[in-house]
């Protein structure tokens, strides 16, 4: 599974496909910071909101870039659907991580973070809340990549479809007003979290909803994976 997990984020890097999410965050998150100071905690909960996007459509281009036959034959070396399709998750995650990174450092290349002022939260707290929110999302975000990749919906407008979607589903689902929050990964809600103080009972809420949003969403994909094989 290691060798697949090598070879999938090999593909991914050498045939250039990855510079396009990383330059789409690059230019997103430079518009952001780009507009004006803010609190570390705040800044980056937007920043962790906005690669929630950058990131999904990252994950179906890396899922995307194997071919069909060449899945199926590693689908055969790794000895199970499971394992290849974890092999896809892990490639997934692995490449999302230095996207995290460079949001995490270029806030503080361009200026886009302020000092805390009098009654703010300490800049230890909002680095750690930033910190947690691109983890968190980075998570929902890999499993919407994949439930929009050409193996599950087999067509790239399709494919598209269900990236978009997901993405604004992620928006609207995440207002206040809205009843049932739950349907969406917790976007907004994580956003909102990072602001101000640590409040725990909202930190473990926004982790548990994410990882169950995760875990049903993985599901899925691994159960329509396993009858388009």
């Amino acid at each position: 599974m290691i060798a697949l997990i090598r070879m999938r984020l090999a593909g991914f890097v050498h045939t250039g496909r990855a510079a396009a999410p990383l330059l789409a965050a690059l230019v997103v998150l430079s518009v952001l910071y780009g507009g004006g100071q803010a609190q570390a905690g705040e800044a980056y909960g937007v920043s962790a909101a906005i690669l929630f996007v950058v990131l999904a459509w990252q994950t179906k281009v890396l899922l995307d870039v194997e071919p069909d036959v060449q899945r199926r034959l590693g689908l055969v070396a790794v000895g199970g659907a499971g394992r290849e399709i974890a092999a896809g998750l892990v490639s997934a995650v692995l490449a999302g991580l230095p996207v995290v990174l460079v949001a995490l450092v270029l806030p503080w290349v361009v200026g886009g973070v302020t000092s805390p002022r009098a009654g703010d939260p300490p800049l230890s707290t909002g680095i750690a809340l930033g910190v947690w929110a691109h983890l968190l999302l980075l998570l929902p975000a890999v499993a919407l990549g994949a439930l929009s990749s050409r193996a599950v919906t087999t067509q790239a407008a399709r494919g598209l479809t269900v990236l978009v979607s997901g993405a604004l589903c992620a928006i609207v689902f995440g207002l206040k007003s809205f009843p049932v929050p739950w349907l969406a990964p917790p976007v907004m809600t994580t956003a909102r979290v990072t602001v101000g103080a640590v409040h725990l009972p909202a930190l473990a809420g926004a982790t548990a909803w994410g990882l169950a949003w995760t875990a049903a969403a993985v599901a899925a994909y691994a159960a329509l994976r396993r009858t388009r094989a």
